[in-house]
């Protein structure tokens, strides 16, 4: 994920003489990559990419919290102004007087929030954001719509935990009861858009059943702040990650918060978050505290405490780093010390757990680019012979089509519905994904074709002659069981269908595979079918559709029939006679049939096409015997 902040901003946290430039390269050495940095008017913006498993880096305060620790590295000056986390606390709220609302919470399942805190204001002021808030929204990509909107968006970039605000008086009964949804419930989103819930999403209802919160992923409109609103509910919690991952894959639904609730956020930040959020409504939208603080904590954050052997270093990353330079690596980023037990800071509980991942902290602050190049001597794993066989066999078939003129593709495994009905494949056949983000991507193909007919199609415009191929699985369901994906050799091209076939005579050629026949199908669907037997099996199939052609192979026979080199033949020291005839093709007499009817010869050595000229076809018989000279009269009673 990717976040967007100021340089003045981060001038609020950091104390510090580096510019710009600096901040972006010493950052990207050792922490978040930081991809650009733009100039905007007296400001620098950030555009700075965040590795999924820290989340806590995510904000303004969380990239202070890197730079102060890895800027001294570099011998450049960096320390915290402050710290928010220790600094806002629920004891500079004044709630002494406060008792005009009141909101009864009920949390009917203790695994949906990790906390849960609200606060009423009275009397707020709806109206444009002071300059410093909306300029640096604008600046970070997010449109400034209102005081109280503003300061919820400005919470989540400033400490990177979401906050939601409600208009207090549209929650009836002043109740809030969070749970789980049913199937089939419906709420109208923020966006006015009617989503219909898959069930086991977190929801928050008032006191008359309305939904009035898609929890973690967006508020409904029924309980939004307008410009009518005077009293309104700031409300802060931290959910199961679980169910917010689940909710967005399920709904579609996709919000900077819920990106952000998905990864696992720090309980402990709901505090210096709604303290932060006080005083920013008690500023710059006039409201008063009115009511009691609701801070729901069933199970606070225990330290958590990792063994670290200081002698790990050497072993993992080859080289010795002082005890006392571990350490004060590991401090500067908020660990502490124990003798040789590191004391995990609330904010890393969900990404370090055991000695390497403390290892991997030190080496990546100490410097990655410092480090010896060293290469750890490679010990080469046999794979099983099943599976060295299938990757040899495949780079043998890659480079022979790519010296043929093909072009590899590389397919979604899956595809939509219309592609299937497109194609006269049967719905029942495939396998539907629960949890697409698309139509598009909505089933698992049975086949390479349909993919294959669509690179053609998407290209016929752009080159005369399209030769594709690609090697991939295929899924087909199998009853109460995961699903079988048998590997398949697909090409397609739109030439004809002697040049397919080629194509894929050469494949059998390459792999040494002699015993092999083409026989002629009927199929409702294709003007034209062909399928491929190997050793009198059906090893796939050729077909034409609208003006493009397509071979479907099983890899598998293809690799049983795989022989390393050809069958020895040794060299016939007898005489060879020649016998040539013409044919004269029909839909029952083929070249496969005369092929076959030929080679029950055990005289015949070998045929040639001699001449193919409408549907006359030459061919050329080769008769010979390995232990005497035969005579003429015994070829041709050989010939078919």
């Amino acid at each position: 994920m990717n976040i967007k902040i100021t340089y003045s901003w981060l001038l609020e946290y950091l104390d510090t003489d580096v510019d710009p430039y600096e901040i972006q390269k010493y950052l990207s050495l050792c922490g978040p990559s930081v991809e650009t940095v733009n100039k905007v008017g007296d400001d620098y913006v950030f555009d700075i990419e965040i590795t999924s498993n820290r989340v806590d880096m995510a904000s303004v305060f969380g990239v202070a919290q890197e730079a102060s620790a890895i800027l001294p590295q570099f011998g450049k000056k960096a320390n915290l102004k402050f710290n928010p986390l220790t600094e806002y606390t629920f004891d500079k709220i004044n709630t002494k007087y406060a008792n005009k609302y009141s909101l009864k919470v009920t949390l009917k399942d203790k695994e949906l929030c990790s906390r849960f805190s609200a606060l009423v204001f009275e009397n707020i002021k709806i109206k444009p954001s002071p300059e410093k808030i909306s300029k640096r929204l604008t600046l970070c990509g997010i449109r400034s719509i209102n005081s109280v909107v503003d300061i919820s968006n400005y919470l989540m970039l400033s400490l990177g935990q979401p906050v939601h605000v409600f208009d207090f008086d549209q929650i009836k009964k002043s109740t809030m009861i969070m749970r789980k949804s049913n199937k089939g419930e419906k709420i109208v989103t923020l966006d006015e858009k009617e989503v219909t819930l898959p069930g086991n999403d977190i929801i928050i209802e008032d006191g008359e059943g309305r939904l009035i919160d898609l929890c973690g992923l967006m508020g409904a409109a029924n309980s939004a702040v307008s410009t009518k609103t005077k009293n309104v509910l700031l409300f802060v919690q931290t959910y199961n990650k679980d169910f917010i991952r689940k909710s967005t894959m399920t709904t579609g639904q996709r919000t900077e918060a819920a990106t952000l609730f998905e990864k696992g956020l720090d309980p402990e930040r709901v505090e210096p978050t709604l303290a932060y959020g006080t005083e920013l409504l008690e500023e710059f939208a006039e409201g008063k505290v009115a009511s009691q603080l609701i801070n729901i904590y069933p199970e606070p954050y225990q330290e958590k405490k990792v063994d670290l052997d200081y002698e790990s270093f050497k072993k993992i990353i080859g080289i010795d780093i002082s005890k006392e330079e571990v350490n004060k690596i590991l401090s500067g980023l908020g660990f502490k010390i124990y003798n040789n037990e590191i004391g995990v800071p609330s904010w890393r509980q969900f990404d370090i757990n055991i000695k390497e991942d403390l290892v991997e902290e030190v080496a990546r602050i100490y410097g990655y680019n410092i480090l010896p190049n060293k290469l750890q001597p490679v010990v080469y794993l046999k794979q099983p012979e099943e599976i060295e066989k299938l990757f040899k066999i495949q780079l043998r078939i890659k480079y022979l089509l790519k010296h043929l003129g093909l072009n590899e593709v590389l397919n979604y495994s899956m595809i939509s519905k219309s592609t299937i009905f497109e194609n006269n494949l049967g719905i029942e056949d495939h396998l539907r994904l629960s949890n697409s983000i698309s139509e598009d991507i909505e089933y698992l193909r049975n086949s390479l074709v349909p993919s294959l007919v669509k690179n053609v199609k998407d290209n016929t415009r752009k080159k005369d002659v399209i030769k594709l191929f690609e090697i991939a699985k295929v899924y087909l369901p199998r009853k109460n069981d995961l699903p079988e994906e048998p590997y398949k050799l697909g090409i397609v091209t739109n030439t004809d269908y002697l040049d397919l076939k080629g194509i894929v005579e050469s494949i059998l050629k390459e792999l040494n595979i002699i015993n092999y026949t083409f026989e002629k199908a009927t199929d409702k669907y294709f003007s034209l079918k062909v399928n491929l037997l190997i050793d009198n099996q059906n090893a796939g199939y050729l077909v034409k559709k609208d003006s493009v052609f397509i071979a479907e192979l099983n890899l598998k026979d293809l690799i049983n029939a795989y022989r390393s080199f050809p069958k020895y033949r040794p060299l016939n020291p007898y005489a060879v006679i020649k016998l040539d005839k013409t044919f004269a093709l029909t839909d029952n007499l083929t070249y496969d049939v005369i092929q076959r009817s030929a080679r029950q010869s055990k005289l015949l050595q070998k045929i040639e096409v001699v001449t193919l000229f409408k549907n006359k076809l030459t061919l050329r018989f080769y008769y010979s015997a390995l232990n005497r000279n035969i005579t003429e009269e015994e070829a041709k009673e050989e010939l078919i």
